[in-house]
């Protein structure tokens, strides 16, 4: 098995990028979802309720983060001095306003006021200790630091479907080539380039999968989440994909060798 793909999103729930190599933190990919939209209260901001955010491109130079919102130009994200309370999911996290102009485009375009924030180094959001017992922390991304899928388990869907669709929509980390399809629901620890994963919870899909991620509209005639539901429901959800946590700093890049070190059947 090899590393086939990967995958950065530096705003949570806007485009993702694909990329040739990251490296990782203590967040886990480093700068993945470091940043999120909230409304006026406070609360997350994603594409289930407003799909055009798959529209609005984020840039990667180095550390500095911009997006791309359309119509409105791109724009700088840089923490501002305003510590604020968010809310994402069950979690309250405290993060730093971002820039005015930034917000105030990206509200225009949703037509909803809306705000940029960011998860600093000293805001701590536990990861669920349900499934991961040690004091573990991640980012804005919805409960785990990276998320694996495999290339196979997509092409097995799209033979299901009418209309294929892009692992874009599933929006992982680290996709898997060379393995067969479904086989990462057994998986439990990965080597990944010399760096050990460990597979913590299956990861339970949601009407994000019906967005189109090149047109920013949920596309009824194509619908991966039914096709899913027919014969991929299990406790807790329907499923695709693993949830995981890392060992440490390092580099993962596409070609990596993947090696699976222990599975539910050992």
């Amino acid at each position: 098995m090899k590393v086939h793909s990967l995958y950065l999103y530096p705003v949570k729930s806007l485009a993702g990028i694909e990329v040739d190599a990251f490296t990782m933190d203590e967040f886990g990919p480093a700068g993945d979802r470091r940043w999120m939209l909230v409304d006026d209260e406070g609360r997350f901001v994603t594409q289930r309720k407003f799909p055009q955010l798959a529209l609005v491109k984020p840039r990667i130079e180095g550390v500095r983060v911009s997006v791309d919102v359309p119509g409105e130009g791109v724009f700088l994200l840089q923490p501002e001095a305003e510590r604020i309370h968010v809310q994402v999911w069950r979690d309250q996290v405290e993060a730093v306003s971002g820039p005015v102009a930034a917000s105030a485009a990206i509200s225009r375009f949703c037509g909803q006021s809306f705000r940029f924030v960011y998860m600093p180094d000293d805001s701590v959001r536990r990861i669920d200790p349900a499934y991961v017992p040690e004091t573990r922390r991640v980012g804005f991304a919805d409960g785990f630091p990276f998320l694996i899928t495999n290339q196979a388990s997509l092409d097995e869907l799209n033979s299901r479907l009418e209309q294929p669709v892009t692992m874009t929509r599933f929006r992982p980390n680290i996709v898997v080539d060379g393995a067969p399809a479904w086989t990462e629901d057994t998986w439990r620890t990965l080597r990944v380039g010399g760096h050990r994963f460990e597979l913590v919870k299956y990861c339970s899909r949601c009407v994000m999968t019906t967005v189109d991620p090149a047109t920013g509209t949920k596309s009824p005639d194509v619908q991966p989440l039914r096709t899913l539901t027919q014969y991929r429901k299990m406790e807790g959800g329907v499923i695709f994909g693993m949830n995981a946590i890392h060992s440490g700093p390092g580099t993962v890049r596409v070609g990596d060798p993947v090696v699976l070190t222990h599975s539910e059947s050992d």
